[in-house]
């Protein structure tokens, strides 16, 4: 007898936007369409429906008695951290016997970039990428390590595809808002900017990122301002998901190789994909010639056996 695989639970953050409630609800099911194998279910921590604890409650009458939790969201917030494991610990209570795994957020993934790179594309129609700065806008956070978790992504958006300059900006809680960072990005030279929105799906701040960028580019005509659209149900997004599942199945929840040049064929660091690593110096240090720190740099990463 075969053993039932752990059923997938999509755990979403919640929007007023009605638009994005729905784009998330039909996400789960074409999740679940894809892998019939695979009892899915999906819910919101706020504001839509059907709650997270809805959606244990009906994978519990579907027979389930393992999962893995994943929650469907950019960067590790005060959802991701605090919300959604306290959810799944009342869930337990509620339903003994069930047992559950709870894998990471989404982002930064080279998936991920790819979609980001498609809607940069898209809203490029042939501009070159030279001549274009990017505008990554994420939702914004009170936890710090969130915001950073943005300013990589665009870092790792920058390396390799050419573009003048991605910087960052968030749309609630953080610094720089939308219009600060357009200013900023005008004192640096600018004249050709898309907005990005770091989003998965429509919602009313996606909508209030575009509209805070037309108002900036109605009040700056000598700047050339584009809006890209969000993520997207992309089928991307979809295979990231189930990576995601399996990692959390496996208990194979790692450090952040996701966007390692010696694990991921990155743009233009290809060539150092699978190249051992070797202790080595900082040419800027001060005098440590040869200290050799790879006890805690790459040569402790140990690519090859240790993931």
């Amino acid at each position: 007898m075969t053993t039932q695989p752990p059923a997938l639970l999509i755990a979403g953050h919640g929007t007023r936007d009605e638009a994005g409630a729905e784009a998330f609800r039909d996400f789960v099911k074409e999740l679940g369409r894809r892998h019939p194998e695979l009892p899915v279910a999906g819910g919101f921590i706020e504001l839509s429906p059907p709650p997270l604890g809805e959606a244990v409650t009906e994978l519990v009458e579907r027979g389930v008695r393992r999962f893995a939790a994943v929650p469907l969201m950019l960067v590790s917030a005060g959802h991701a951290k605090g919300d959604i494991p306290a959810a799944l610990a009342r869930e337990k209570e509620r339903h003994p016997g069930v047992t559950y795994t709870y894998g990471r957020p989404l982002g930064p993934h080279p998936a991920l970039l790819r979609v980001l790179e498609r809607r940069l594309d898209e809203t490029l129609a042939g501009t070159p990428r030279e001549d274009v700065t990017v505008l990554l806008v994420g939702r914004g956070s009170t936890d710090p390590d969130a915001n950073a978790e943005v300013c990589k992504a665009a870092r790792l958006l920058w390396e390799g595809r050419g573009y003048a300059g991605v910087e960052t900006a968030f749309v609630s809680l953080a610094a720089p808002d939308v219009p600060s960072g357009l200013d900023r990005v005008a004192r640096l030279g600018a004249r050709r900017v898309v907005v990005l929105p770091y989003f998965l799906f429509t919602g009313i701040l996606p909508d209030r990122v575009r509209r805070q960028t037309e108002e900036w580019a109605a009040a700056h005509p000598e700047v050339e301002v584009r809006s890209a659209d969000v993520i997207g149900p992309e089928p991307e997004l979809l295979d990231l998901v189930m990576e995601r599942y399996a990692e959390a199945v496996a208990g194979d929840l790692r450090m952040n190789c996701d966007s390692c040049v010696y694990r991921i064929a990155l743009p233009g660091f290809e060539d150092k994909v699978g190249l051992p690593q070797q202790p080595h110096f900082h040419p800027d240090d001060d005098g440590h010639g040869g200290h050799g720190h790879g006890h805690h740099h790459h040569g402790g990463h140990a690519h090859s056996h240790a993931h």
